[in-house]
This record gives C-alpha cells, structure tokens and sequence, in this order.
C-alpha cells in the first residue's frame, strides 16, 4: 500500500515534534510504502534537515511555508472572479458569528479547485489587494462576529498574513497522479494546516484520509501568542476553528490519542463512529530492567525518602506549586528528598524555581562540622550519576507531576515502565492513563499534592502494589506494538472502505481502486510493462470485476463471455 504521511513541522525533519513515534511507525510497517509531504512554518527547522529513514520511505516532499511565491503569470478574469466569487465565501464563514460550515467548505474547495485548474497563480492573488477588500467587506457586513467588525488596515493585514500561510499547501504541485493523487491513503499526523493537502486530494481523487492527533492544534492555537489585536486575534481563530470543523467532518477516520483530544474533535463535529482512540506507541525496553527491579531500598531506613520529576522546565509544568507542596510535606517528612531531571525548558523559569529551592531549602547540615546540602537537586541526564532515563526513574520511589497544562503525559508512561507509583494533577490525559494505579489531585493544588506524595511515601506496600500495576497497564496500552498493531489494520479498514469519484456518471464502489491494481499483472488488473508497445490493449488495465455499464468498449458488470452459437458458458 502507498501511503503518503502529512506533516507540519515533525516528521520527517529531524527536530521534529512527534518525529519518534511517527518513526517508530514507519520502521514497523516495512510492508507499505510511504512518502512524507512535510511543510514547515519555522527555518531553523528546515535547516536542521531530515532525520534517517528507512528504505520503504520513497521519497520526501517539503514546502516552506515562509518562502515568497514562485513566479507564475497573473489570473486572467475569468479567474479572478472565480477567485474572488470563493474567497469571499471563505472570508465570510471566518468573519460570521453563527455557524458557516458550509460557506467555509464552498470557499476553501473553490479555491483547490482554481489552483488545481489554473496553476500556481493563486498565492499571488492572495498576495494581492482584492482579498483585502473581501475581507474587510466581511467584518463590515451584517452578521459578522462583534470582534471583527472594528477590524482596522493592520488587523486586515496581520489576518491575511496568516491566511497566506495557512492555504500555501493548494498552492503546491502535491496532486498529480504520481504525489497525493496516486496515493492509497493520506495519513496526517496533526489537524489544521497539515490535513489540508489531504482533504483537497479527497476532494480531487476521492483519496481516503485519516487523522491522528495527539495534542489538539487548535488549542494550541487559541494558547499561543498571535500578532495584531484582538480583531486580528479573532479572524486567525475563526479561520483555524473552521478548518478543524471541516478536518473532522470530512476525514474518514480520526484517531485521537487521549479521550482530551477526543472530545476537541466531538466538539467541532466529528461523529463517534468515525474516532477511534489510539494511544502512541512508546519504547518499553529501555525500562524493563528497572521496571522488573522493583523498588530500591527494600527494608532499609532510607526506603520512601525521594520523589523524582522528569520533564522540560517551563510554566506549564508548575514547578512552583510543586516546591511549596514539597516544603509542606518536609515538614512532616524531614528526610524526604526532591530530584528535578531537567529536559530542557525556559531558561528564566529554571532560574526562577532555582531561587525558589534555594528559599524554601537553605542548606542543612547533619552535624556543625558537616557540608550543608539541599533536598532539592536539579539533574541532567548523560551524566555520571544519571546516563539515561531509567537511571532517573530508578532514583525515587515516587513520580510526581504537578503540570496545570498537559496532553498526553509521556513521562508518566514512561515512570509506569519504570514501575512507579505516580501522584499527578487532574489535566489533559493524566486521568485516563494513570488509570488507578496512581493518585489523582485537582492543579494549583500544593496542599493536596502533598497529601498524596505523603499517603504513598508512608505506605512501602501500597508504593509497590500501585508500581505494579502502573507497569502492567503500561506494557498493555502505550508500548510500540500496540501502536503498529492499530494503524496495520485501520490502513486495511479504510482501503476496504474506499470509494472513489464516480466515473463517467456510475455509482462508486468499494474497492473499485484497491492497493493490488498497481501490481502489473493481468490478474490484478495492473498494466503490463508491454502494453505502452502495442503488446496489450489498455482494456487490460481494467478489472472485469471494476468495469460499469458506461466504460466505453468494456462489458458490463456481470456479463460473461460469450460462447460460440450467443450461449453463455
């Protein structure tokens, strides 16, 4: 099967967000081939350049999203006004406060459809004055949302900013029959922008689409600092709200990683029996000795003393409340030690928790001869004390997590292979993968996080009852192989499913298209390598059991050859 991955900045760039489990993917359905259409909002990451793949990827198609347009010659008038007759249709679904699903799709299709007719011309007419004009008529016309219709010149320009990169991917030569028109299924590894390639080529080639997300674009979006004010705020918005709508509304499956990213997609429209949640696939080996350890200290004094936290210091993962909660629970606990393993993060926020620590712990010393020390360290891993991760889990007996902003919390999957008893805030998808094998307490919480660390620190054999489990409801959901295991048989599900545009006025069918018509052979109805050379009529081409009624020169569906004398055999 051909199966072309759909990006935005991850996969296939070597810095790419999500790349590791879209890789691990890949490597593990070695019997398809792919090919990733990736497009790329950030030039650092272009030039970092592709990370390694595997053979079966046959090839990699990127599409910088900042670069200026190629010169293309100028849309005469009768494309112009098909132009503007489609971006006025756009511009009023973004700008309108009640719901305009259908103006939205009767926009963005009649703009594919003019790329697709007319060539590369239309990023210059979106560079142009006249989707100014429409735009700012929309904000102005009855009905428009209540923020946008103060809209000024330089809220207009901010929001067509962002619509110029955000439609780039009509624009591209990604729809022939050797790119996505060719293609067996699209795969797009987010929402929003990067599921657009895959819904003009559903749209152009009836190419079946499935959507993974396992963090929510337009969320983040709505979190993220847009320029402008609050007019330019509100187009962009209104904009990306309606292209998540139509990404769920139109996509044949949609594979949420969490039940959170599950009901985004509900929200916007998509229909349950269309979603199908799959988590992502995580590497287990790594864990398995530490997992299968158990816990450290086992009847010695030392045993429950230390918390470990694992992940990038940034806001969203609080480490303020975690501080002060862990300043109550030394209270009741002296010789509780807290250890922060560092993967990356806001470098002022680090110095801030820093000072933080150095407030709340000053260092303390056993004797008055004695090196002071503070209980609470920040480690990196690659060091001497801390090489890897599962050194890192390996040096607590308690995971703790305090983020008030999380999707799906990789780092307490990975503490669960690890074998480790959690305590986390209620956010995101911590609930659902926690399960109840660890603690769960509401966020900006510190008295009750610390009454949670405290009730597993004094309990050695709950500890290692929740550890337990935590590790066999890991190794049951979030490994790699479940992940493979899933995608192997929805890219199945859907190709038996496939129903291409008709042709020449027949009902479509499933299957009328499957993956085995591009083997060449007779049998399954490939063309022949000789046929170009006159040794085959392209007739050949053609299943018997895929010919209609209306195919020019080709019998109809069902009819069998006949016999000498008009009999049938």
């Amino acid at each position: 099967m051909r199966i072309a991955l759909l990006a935005e900045g991850g996969y296939p760039y070597a810095a790419g967000e999500g790349r590791v489990w879209c890789d691990r993917l890949v490597r593990g359905l070695s019997d398809h081939e792919f090919e990733a259409y990736a497009l790329c909002a950030d030039p650092a990451l272009d030039e970092g350049g592709l990370g390694a793949l595997p053979a079966h990827v046959r090839a990699v198609h990127r599409a910088p999203l900042w670069s200026e347009p190629e010169a293309a010659a100028p849309y005469g008038r009768r494309a112009r006004d098909r132009f503007a007759e489609s971006f006025a249709e756009l511009a009023g679904a973004i700008a309108a406060d009640a719901p305009a699903e259908d103006r939205f799709a009767d926009g963005l299709y009649g703009l594919a459809a003019l790329a697709l007719d007319e060539g590369p011309g239309l990023r210059h007419a979106l560079r142009s004055e006249l989707p100014l004009r429409l735009l700012e008529a929309a904000c102005r016309a009855p009905g428009s949302a209540r923020l946008v219709q103060a809209a000024r010149a330089v809220d207009l320009l901010a929001a067509m900013e962002h619509l110029v990169q955000a439609l780039r991917p009509l624009s591209l030569p990604w729809y022939g029959p050797g790119e996505l028109g060719g293609a067996d299924l699209c795969h797009a590894l987010s929402g929003g922008t990067a599921a657009l390639p895959g819904l003009v080529a559903r749209y152009a080639h009836g190419t079946p689409l499935l959507v993974t997300e396992y963090g929510v674009r337009l969320r983040r979006h709505y979190l993220a600092e847009v320029p402008g004010d609050v007019p330019a705020r509100a187009l962009t918005a209104g904009f990306e709200r309606r292209l998540a709508a139509e990404v769920c509304a139109r996509a044949d499956l949609l594979t949420p990683g969490n039940t959170h990213a599950r009901r985004w997609q509900e929200r916007l429209g998509a229909a349950r029996e269309r979603q199908r949640t799959v988590y992502p696939g995580m590497e287990a080996d790594r864990f398995t000795d530490v997992g299968e350890a158990g816990l450290p200290g086992e009847d010695t004094a030392a045993e429950g003393r230390t918390l470990v936290w694992v992940g990038r210091i940034e806001p969203a993962k609080d480490l303020i409340a975690l501080l002060h909660a862990f300043a109550e629970i030394r209270k009741e606990e002296p010789e509780t030690r807290l250890l922060l393993v560092s993967q990356g993060g806001v470098p002022d926020y680090e110095a801030h928790c820093r000072a933080l620590a150095a407030q709340l712990f000053p260092d303390e010393a056993a004797g008055a001869h004695e090196v002071g020390d503070n209980p609470v360290s920040f480690e990196e891993t690659g060091g001497p004390e801390l090489p890897d991760l599962a050194s890192a889990y390996a040096s607590g007996e308690v995971l703790v997590s305090s983020s008030v902003v999380e999707g799906f919390p990789g780092g307490l999957v990975e503490g669960m292979f690890c074998g480790r008893a959690c305590v986390s805030t209620d956010v995101g998808a911590v609930r659902e993968v926690i399960g109840g094998t660890g603690l769960v307490v509401p966020p900006r919480n510190p008295r009750a996080l610390a009454d949670a660390c405290l009730a597993l620190l004094r309990d050695a054999s709950r500890r290692a009852r929740l550890g337990a489990a935590a590790r066999a409801r890991a190794v049951e959901l979030f490994t790699v192989d479940q992940n493979i295991a899933a995608f192997r048989g929805i890219y199945l599900e859907l190709m038996s499913h496939r129903r291409v545009p008709p042709r020449w006025g027949a009902e479509p069918r499933p299957f009328e298209h499957p993956a085995e018509a591009a083997v060449p052979g007779r049998w399954a109805g490939g063309r022949l390598p000789g046929w170009r050379q006159g040794g085959l009529s392209p007739r050949a081409a053609v299943p018997r059991w895929s010919r209609t009624r209306d195919d020019a020169g080709l019998e109809p569906v069902g009819a069998l050859p006949q016999a000498a004398g008009g009999e049938s055999r």
